[in-house]
């Protein structure tokens, strides 16, 4: 039986799916409720055993969800053993939290949600509000004790854009969530990190910048809804809500970041992430970019 949505906040209400997200409030009183797994999952994967929310399991997204042979996410039977092991059943509600405000923890739900877990949940502000607020943390392993998950295939169809697909969607809605230098091709990589991962420099032909740290406030958590209408919308980027857009970034997981701004709190039905990012287009031959601050325009090679 899923877990009570969190109904407590005035700012979820006004969002298109608020049982998406649950506050940090909501979470230390529902803790031990019966159903609930709490995952943690960062980019710094070692952060975990730093502290982490008591009873809350990691997953390594590159270690965990990734194939280790082939460039994608894992297959049926793997992402079964997984929430087998971690001891998420079928209907368990999944709330899922991590650092950088959620990068890989909307990474994580999206690929969740790419093998159909239907209740899967952000924490609002995720890892660093919860230790602003000084909630409790524990170094202490948890147990789960293991179930049984169904295998499911995965579904990329709806959902996941690839690079064919990008190419065909060069002029429709298109939202390129890097910092401004990535998109202009001033850098490689995000500022503090180190230049690596791509031959080129720019973005894709007509993709629009709307960075994803946009759509949160100081402390992490997701800008009112009205705030988010003014940045995605016709007073901002332009975006309707039945357009198709795709969204990418450099390896998917701030995309995913803005993939679930779009879908689930201002409620675009068509969005889909493009996970091979700017380190696969970036470096494809015979696909082209643009560089500078414009969207640009560009013929697709036949």
């Amino acid at each position: 039986m899923p877990v009570a949505v969190d109904g407590s906040q005035a700012k979820f209400a006004e969002y298109a799916h608020p049982e998406r997200l649950v506050s940090t409030a909501w979470l230390a009183e529902h803790l031990e409720d019966p159903g609930l797994v709490v995952v943690e999952s960062d980019e710094d994967v070692l952060l975990y055993e730093t502290g982490h929310i008591p009873g809350a399991v990691k997953v390594d997204w590159h270690l965990d969800l990734n194939d280790p042979v082939v460039r994608d996410y894992v297959g049926g039977a793997a992402f079964a053993r997984l929430m087998g092991a971690k001891g998420i059943s079928r209907d368990s509600t999944i709330v899922v939290y991590g650092d950088k405000s959620n990068w890989w923890a909307a990474y994580a739900l999206w690929v969740f949600r790419l093998f159909g877990h239907e209740d899967v949940r952000l924490l609002d502000g995720g890892r660093d509000k919860w230790i602003a607020e000084d909630r409790p943390l524990t170094t202490d392993h948890p147990t789960p004790t293991p179930v049984d998950y169904p295998v499911v295939e995965r579904d990329d169809s709806g959902i996941r854009a690839f690079k064919e697909d990008v190419l065909a969607h060069i002029g429709k809605p298109l939202i390129d969530i890097r910092s401004p230098q990535e998109y202009t091709g001033e850098r490689l990589h995000m500022p503090d990190y180190p230049e690596e991962g791509a031959l080129r420099g720019g973005h894709i032909p007509t993709a629009r910048n709307v960075p994803w740290a946009r759509s949160v406030c100081e402390d992490g958590s997701f800008r009112p809804r009205a705030e988010l209408e003014a940045i995605y919308g016709s007073d901002g980027v332009g975006l309707r809500p039945e357009d198709e857009v795709v969204t990418y970034c450099r390896i998917g997981e701030r995309s995913s970041h803005t993939w679930f701004v779009l879908t689930y709190l201002l409620g675009y039905d068509a969005v889909r992430n493009y996970d091979g990012s700017w380190t696969e287009w970036g470096n494809a031959v015979r696909v082209p970019i643009v560089a500078g601050p414009e969207p640009g325009m560009a013929a697709v090679p036949a």
